[in-house]
């Protein structure tokens, strides 16, 4: 009876103080992220990084990327070491590749806090970051501005501005537009990566029947347009089979056939 007891106590025992330690992180008001290391080196201060790089860090206070500085006697106001470590080495050099951290050529400095992102980039259809023919900064701007989610993060204009850099003839403009275009080109792609082939958010007429579609009140029919497409949508995608094939705009059709 005894020895039963005691195993009880230590089973209920033990789950009661990994509940208390899950709850301890669980109650945290703040994200916990160790910032990169650089050997040897230790942390100066973002007024130290400005002295140097006062055109990056005139912005910086408008930054999402701000909200990462650590406050307190002890924390240095590690604001721009948050990203790129320590930068004593640095400093003593007087720059210089290797004695600092630039997630410019290495994404990974960004995946400590966006571990999501390192997955997106894996799935078959992304962007090239991981085989570095791109990187993080090529769309998004961390020294300025809100890193708004499926936004346009660099603030350089329309929210298509920063796809619009390399998919130039995607922007137009047409004739007739795909109204899409308007709330953005991450209505239709995900712009990390996808299982779809261009990234699509979906593979098939489920991503135009998001926007496009209409109360069905007869069994068999799949009406989009004022037209029944039942027949349609069997021959293929949306944009694959020989209809909408102009799919972010068009010069000759309101269709967007051609």
């Amino acid at each position: 009876m005894s020895t039963r007891w005691t195993k009880s106590t230590l089973i209920f025992g033990g789950a009661a103080i990994w509940g208390l330690l899950l709850a301890s992180c669980v109650v945290s008001n703040r994200t916990i992220v160790a910032p990169p290391q650089i050997a040897g080196a230790t942390y100066v201060g973002s007024n130290k990084c400005a002295q140097c790089h006062e055109e990056t860090a005139k912005g910086f206070h408008s930054a999402t990327h701000a909200k990462l500085a650590a406050k307190g006697g002890n924390a240095q106001d590690i604001g721009c070491e948050s990203c790129h470590g320590p930068g004593s080495v640095h400093v003593k050099a007087g720059g210089g590749a290797g004695t600092i951290v630039n997630p410019g050529t290495s994404p990974e400095t960004c995946f400590q806090c966006h571990l999501d992102k390192r997955g997106e980039f894996s799935l078959p259809s992304n962007h090239p970051v991981m085989s570095g023919k791109m990187s993080c900064s090529d769309c998004h701007n961390p020294h300025s501005g809100d890193a708004v989610a499926q936004g346009d993060t660099t603030n350089e204009g329309s929210i298509n501005s920063t796809c619009l850099k390399c998919h130039t003839s995607q922007g137009g403009p047409y004739v007739f537009e795909h109204e899409a275009s308007r709330e953005g080109c991450v209505v239709c792609h995900s712009p990390h990566g996808s299982m779809n082939a261009k990234m699509l958010k979906a593979r098939n007429a489920n991503l135009c029947l998001q926007c496009h579609f209409q109360q069905n009140t007869s069994s068999g029919q799949i009406m989009i347009g004022g037209r029944d497409h039942g027949s349609f949508l069997s021959r293929g995608t949306c944009w694959s089979a020989g209809c909408h094939e102009a799919v972010h705009g068009s010069h000759v059709s309101s269709s967007l056939r051609f």
